[in-house]
């Protein structure tokens, strides 16, 4: 078997936690397996390497910024390309530029475009562990450029997709997907499995453990991800086609998200096109808009009510207060909010989860204040403060509470 590892920065903090998770890949070659490494940069480096950037200017120019942050995945590549060989496993690192990994011009959010096998596979075949600094790529122009944050997992789904794999690890600090944070959710579970539809849902709503993009990307090409622990063995949790799961739970799981921000423009004119040139203005500045909630009064007038990420509310700010086709009375922002969320595919047969999530809310005397929906989760814009009750009500509401004997 083909099998991509990914190791995030937790899982590579040190020089023991890499000598560690070499131990892990050396096991899947004594199994038979051809193993493609991908790894995030050690715990922090990232983030040390982002703030030199800021302490030089807030402004800095972002080509140097990539050349800057991609220097920490290619160290810990090394590493571990050392510590596999230390361990007799024969290995060979290679950057981005090398395989190479083709993505295109959008520096510090690039996207991959294509990805050369050749030179992986040739390595594959000569029976040696490919070791690959995740969130990182090149242009055509053989600038360096890195994926955004998270791009680690991107990077080792693409690959995985690239070179056919049977599946894609994810190793992490986690031992698995829950049903809810169980730093706030004491009783929350571990998923065994859970389909592509639930956990791209979860990952976008707030759920940590995979970036979004790599969970679209398995999806489209039906690669298997396994969220593994690092620290410990077991079978971790499972993300498949829904084919896959032969039972399907009406809720699997709540998700959160503090990174919530609303914006609500009051007595805007309610005349055809107004909204498609305010969300025009906001996708010119690059502003991803989530929950839409529209209002029209009795006097021809409407108030309009959006959310953003937090740290993109002062550029929405400006990029509506910067469109001069549209006029307000007031323009409110409120970063005092958070988003929580259900989410299962077996709401696609049952009925009554909306009722049953505001029911559970207003007995917890939580007020609602945006609601949206897809087919398979219902989300809330409730107050910050209500989160951790609002996340709790909710996992009881839906039977998540309800641990499973094993015993049986």
């Amino acid at each position: 078997m083909k099998i991509v590892q990914k190791f995030g920065g937790t899982s590579v903090a040190d020089i023991s936690k890499i000598r560690s998770a070499a131990t892990r890949v050396k096991s899947e070659v004594e199994k038979g397996n051809q193993v493609i490494v991908v790894v995030s940069a050690m715990a922090g480096v990232t983030n040390q390497l982002i703030s030199y950037c800021q302490e030089f200017s807030s402004n800095h120019n972002m080509r140097e910024y990539d050349v800057v942050v991609s220097a920490g995945e290619q160290i810990t590549s090394g590493l571990m390309s050392i510590a596999l060989q230390d361990l007799n496993i024969s290995s060979v690192s290679l950057l981005g530029w090398q395989i190479p990994i083709f993505t295109n011009d959008a520096h510090a959010k690039a996207l991959i475009n294509s990805i050369d096998n050749a030179k992986i596979l040739k390595h594959l075949d000569k029976g040696e562990v490919v070791v690959v600094p995740g969130f990182q790529g090149v242009t055509k122009n053989r600038e360096i450029v890195t994926l955004g944050r998270g791009g680690s997992d991107i990077t080792a789904v693409a690959l995985a997709v690239s070179v056919d794999a049977d599946y894609c690890d994810i190793y992490t600090d986690v031992d698995g997907v829950y049903t809810s944070d169980p730093r706030i959710v004491k009783k929350a579970k571990k998923i065994d499995k859970i389909t592509y539809e639930e956990m791209l849902e979860m990952a976008s709503l707030g759920a940590k453990v995979l970036q979004t993009r790599s969970v679209e990307l398995a999806m489209k090409f039906d690669i298997p991800l396994r969220v593994l622990s690092s620290f410990s063995d077991g079978p971790g949790t499972l993300i498949c086609s829904e084919e896959e799961v032969v039972e399907k739970e009406v809720v699997s799981g709540i998700a959160h998200s503090m990174d919530e921000a609303k914006i609500t423009l009051v007595s805007v004119e309610d005349r055809p096109g107004i909204a498609a040139s305010i969300f025009h203005t906001l996708s010119e500045y690059n502003i991803n808009v989530d929950m839409i909630v529209q209002n029209v009064s009795e006097d021809g007038s409407t108030d309009l009510t959006f959310t953003v990420s937090k740290h993109e509310l002062l550029s929405a700010k400006d990029a509506v207060e910067n469109n001069k086709e549209i006029k307000w009375r007031k323009l409110l922002i409120d970063d005092d909010v958070s988003k929580v969320s259900v989410v299962g595919v077996g709401m696609k047969s049952h009925a009554g989860v909306a009722m049953t999530m505001f029911k559970a809310l207003a007995e917890k005397n939580i007020n609602i204040e945006v609601i949206s929906t897809s087919e398979i989760k219902v989300s809330v814009l409730i107050k910050a403060n209500f989160t951790q009750d609002a996340i709790v009500c909710l996992h009881e509401a839906f039977g998540l509470d309800q641990v499973e004997d094993s015993s049986q």
